[in-house]
Parts: structure tokens; C-alpha cells; sequence
């Protein structure tokens, strides 16, 4: 099966049955016009509790036409995105959602059935509109629409409209070609229409009679959970937005989808005892399992970087060409593997009942009695600074131990490195956890930067201790083979001289996020004062 990919920049009217057509050369850049009719009829597709469609996302399979088959639109910065494929026969008597098409919304339906829920029939007058070079300055289409809502309380309609699509050679001028077909459908009778698809004016009314998915649960803001629920739902959000990244493999969405995930996790440990129950403790184990195995893939990634940029650092001739080709081409292979892992687990029953989980979480709270008791006597700034107390006094001891066990050289190297990437963790969720703080009014936005300082010294730091790791396991494996191994103890050198010159930076990281926090304690002592 073939999908194909359009950006659709379009503008709908509405307009009287009895509106006549205007000469359509009048719009700008067009100089032919070649016409043609269709008999079109669409179902439309979505859940029970119309998802997709709340999401202004439209799923059809539309027969007649030029383009019979499979549609999905998507917003778009601009327009929207539509995928098409081709038409399915019919399985049992029902038709099957094609699986390319799912993957830009699995993570907004998951395994929940889709169905019919409207059918569009349209003849359609279609006119080409043509440049003086032959080059297509867009589509004008005169709809007379009838449709069936297939919700309870359905109703028949009929209507007729006027489409102007944009033709894609055009979509760099987009502003002027747009306004002058608005201005000339506008003066021939239409106006801009209120519906915005057909599918949102066929359903009409009956989409109140549909039931809804989960809401996040509206709390006053003298909460102490209000913050966290904005946190948990901001980063809820943008793992399901990076869901369809990561499966067409875009550029960095595997590290996107990792870091919202963390974020998740991090701030349901940094605020355990606000937000309680046994789903909540379960939840963040698989959020744990889930970053697991998106850190596999996005090691695999950043290590395939790494040995590319270590190429360019030494003499072309140090590095054989049997030890090139691996470090050129290996970690492709894994990270190739690993991301067909993470694709596995995204179609699993297993990440969807998280999904659901999490919309679970952030409709019904369990908010720990002890929170509601402290909000009748501290503000939520002043509950959420205990538990950020927390959370720094658990990085300042990890800075000490860090600090102090780096030069003890009887110690393993990989013991020493690990006290750094523990303090890196504890930065992470130091950081996070002041970015969802900072919603209640708390002035945390130094701390967040300070922490970011450091996770960034120290991910450099982890970075080169992974690409060391990874080139050992590859001088074994060579050495296993017979093959030279050389060049990696070359690279492994290089490898561990970045990382010390990483760490460079390290104390004064530290010192910034020192006083990124009293700074962050005496603004809100300060508050506290002034409410006493």
C-alpha cells in the first residue's frame, strides 16, 4: 500500500443554492480555467468519543473523484497536512483503517475501535485554475453537499459551498493569491464559512450526544497539586505530540519523547505525597520502563554522532578501514534496531493503558489529605519550596560525594564517573521540578536555568563516557574477530579527554545553582512575610 503526503492551504465559503459562479480569471496569476464534475462520497471515521474529531482531525474513505482512498487531516503551522492511501476491500463485511494512516494519531486513540460516524456525498464541480505557463494557481470547487450524521440524534443535511484550494507551486505566495480569491468569491455572494470541514457541519449538533474522553481536572490554583497537574499535563502533552516523530523517525524526536517522559517521572518522585495512590506509583514505573527504551535507541544515536565527529579529530591513517567501516556504519544498525523496539512498544497494549493512565492521573487526582490540610495553613508556594527542599538537599549531597570521591583514585574509574551522572540526575529533576513550581508564582526561573547549565556540563561529560563504553564493547568484539583494535584505544583516549574538558565548567555550575536558590528561598520568604 502507497501513502502519500500533501500540505493543504484552503479557504471555505458558504453560499446560496442560487449564487452564480464568477469568472474565476480574475484571480491573480490565473489565465485558464479547465472544469470538471464528480460524484463523491465520503465516511467519515473516529472514535465513540469522537477523538480525533476534537483534536481537528479528519479520517475518511472517500470513493469518486481523483483521489479515491484513505484520507487524514492534520493541523498543520500552516494549512493542514494530508495523507492519503489507497483504497481497502472490506474484511467481514467492515472496512479496516489502513495502519499508515494511524500512525500520526495512535497515541490520541490507541486501541480504541474506530467507526463510522458521518457520511458526505457531494457532487462536485471542479475547476483547474491555470497560470500562463500551464502551472496549477490553485483548485476551485462548487460543493452541493448531503450528509447523515451517524451519531444518536443525526440528522440529514444538505448545503452547497465554494473551496479554494492552493496549488502547490503557489504555496510560496501564498497571502496575495489567497486574498485575491477571497475578495473575488466574496463579491459574488459567499462568505466565509462558520463550519470549519464538512464532517464538523454534518455532525452539527449530534457531536453533544457522543461521550467525551478524559478531561484534566480543573483545581483552584491555592491547590498545592494545581502546579503539579500543570506540569504532569504539559509534559503528558508533548510525549503524545513527539508520538508520531518518533515513528516516522524524525530528527531528534526519540530525545524529545525521552525528555518528556523523564519530566513525567520526575516530577511525579520530586512531589510524591501531593498526588498519591497505587496507579500513581505504578505509573511511574512505566514511565521508567518507557524512557528505558527510548534511552536505548537515543544512546545508539548519540554515540553514532560522536564516532562520525571523532573521525574528523584524528589522522586518516591511524584508523584502519576495517575499524572505519565499523564506526561509520554499526551504530546506524543498532540505532536501526532500537527505534524498530521503540515502534514495537508504541503499538503495545502496555503504552497505551499508560496513555490511559496518565489521562486517568490528571482527570481524577488523588490529592494526599496531608496537601489539603497544609493548604488551609501554607500557600502552595510555600509547599512546593519544602518539597524543591528536598529535592536540593539530595543534589548538594550528591555534589559532595561527587566532588570529593572523584580524586580517590583507588576508586574505579567507572565508580567515579557514575557519582557525576548521579548528580546529573539530580540536577534534571531540581530543574524540573522548578519549572513546575514556577506556576504557583514562585520565582524559580534562575534555578531552572542553573540546572540546565549543569545537566549540559554533565551530559557532555555522560556522553563521552557512553562513547567510551560503546568503543570498548567494539574493541572486544574486534578483538574476538581478529580484527586491528588500535584505533579505538586512539578514540577511547580522545573520548576521555573531552570529557574531563567538560567538567571544566563544573564548579562553577554549581556555584549558579547555589545561588539560583537562595535567591529563589528569599523571594519566597520574603512573600511570606508580607502574608503574615
Amino acid at each position: 500500500m502507497s501513502t502519500r503526503q500533501f500540505l493543504e492551504v484552503e479557504a471555505k465559503f458558504s453560499v446560496d443554492e442560487s449564487a452564480t459562479t464568477p469568472v474565476l480569471t480574475e484571480i491573480e496569476h490565473v489565465a485558464e480555467v479547465h472544469g470538471e464534475t464528480h460524484e463523491l462520497s465520503a465516511v467519515y471515521y473516529d472514535s465513540p468519543d469522537l477523538r480525533l474529531t476534537r483534536s481537528k482531525i479528519t479520517l475518511r474513505r472517500r470513493t469518486g473523484g481523483k483521489d479515491s482512498g484513505w484520507h487524514i487531516k492534520l493541523p498543520a503551522s500552516h494549512g493542514r497536512v494530508e495523507l492519503h492511501a489507497d483504497l481497502t476491500e472490506p474484511e467481514y463485511g467492515e472496512y479496516t483503517v489502513p495502519s499508515e494512516l494511524l500512525f500520526p494519531v495512535r497515541a490520541i486513540v490507541r486501541d480504541i475501535p474506530l467507526e463510522p460516524i458521518a457520511q458526505v456525498d457531494n457532487v462536485r464541480h471542479e475547476f483547474a485554475l491555470m497560470d500562463i505557463e500551464g502551472k496549477l494557481v490553485g483548485e476551485f470547487c462548487d460543493d452541493h453537499v448531503t450528509s447523515w450524521s451517524l451519531l444518536p440524534n443525526g440528522k440529514r443535511q444538505t448545503w452547497r459551498e465554494w473551496e479554494f484550494e492552493l496549488g502547490e507551486e503557489y504555496l510560496a505566495d501564498v497571502e496575495n493569491t489567497m486574498a485575491s480569491a477571497t475578495q473575488l468569491l466574496e463579491a459574488a455572494g459567499a462568505t466565509a464559512s462558520k463550519s470549519p470541514s464538512k464532517l464538523v457541519a454534518a455532525l452539527g449538533d449530534s457531536v453533544d450526544t457522543a461521550p467525551k474522553p478524559p478531561k484534566p481536572a480543573e483545581l483552584e490554583k491555592s491547590n498545592p497539586a494545581y502546579a503539579v497537574l500543570k506540569a504532569l499535563k504539559s509534559n503528558r502533552d508533548a510525549l503524545v505530540a513527539n508520538d508520531p516523530k518518533v515513528r516516522r523517525d524524525e530528527y531528534d524526536s526519540i530525545h524529545q519523547m525521552r525528555v518528556a517522559t523523564r519530566e513525567l517521572r520526575s516530577h511525579m518522585q520530586t512531589f510524591e505525597g501531593i498526588l498519591v495512590g497505587d496507579g500513581y506509583l505504578e505509573l511511574e514505573k512505566e514511565l521508567k520502563h518507557l524512557a528505558g527504551v527510548l534511552g536505548v535507541a537515543r544512546d545508539a544515536e548519540v554515540v553514532e554522532e560522536r564516532f562520525h565527529d571523532l573521525l574528523k579529530t584524528v589522522d586518516s591513517d591511524i584508523i584502519d578501514e576495517v575499524t572505519r567501516k565499523h564506526l561509520e556504519q554499526d551504530m546506524a544498525v543498532e540505532y536501526r534496531n532500537a527505534h524498530s523496539e521503540v515502534l514495537e512498544l508504541l503499538e503495545s497494549q502496555r503504552y497505551f493503558d499508560l496513555l490511559n493512565a496518565l489521562d486517568e492521573l490528571l482527570a481524577n487526582p488523588q490529592v494526599a489529605e496531608a496537601a489539603e490540610e497544609e493548604g488551609e495553613e501554607e500557600t502552595p508556594e510555600e509547599i512546593l519550596v519544602t518539597h524543591l527542599d528536598e529535592a536540593y538537599t539530595r543534589l548538594v549531597k550528591r555534589h559532595q560525594k561527587a566532588v570529593t570521591r572523584w580524586e580517590d583514585k583507588e576508586r574505579s574509574l567507572r565508580e567515579r564517573e557514575g557519582y557525576f551522572h548521579d548528580m546529573r540526575k539530580s540536577a534534571k529533576k531540581l530543574r524540573y521540578s522548578a519549572d513546575a513550581a514556577r506556576a504557583t508564582g514562585l520565582k524559580t526561573k534562575k534555578l531552572y536555568e542553573a540546572c540546565k547549565r549543569m545537566q549540559t556540563v554533565l551530559g557532555d561529560f555522560q556522553d563521552s563516557v557512553t562513547s567510551r563504553d560503546v568503543l570498548l564493547r567494539k574493541a572486544e568484539e574486534s578483538r574476538a574477530a581478529g580484527e586491528d583494535t588500535f584505533a579505538y584505544g586512539v578514540l577511547f583516549q580522545v573520548e576521555r579527554e573531552r570529557g574531563l574538558e567538560s567538567l571544566k565548567d563544573y564548579a562553577e555550575s554549581f556555584e549558579k545553582i547555589e545561588k539560583a536558590y537562595e535567591s529563589m528561598k528569599k523571594a519566597a520568604r520574603k512573600k511570606a512575610a508580607k502574608k503574615d
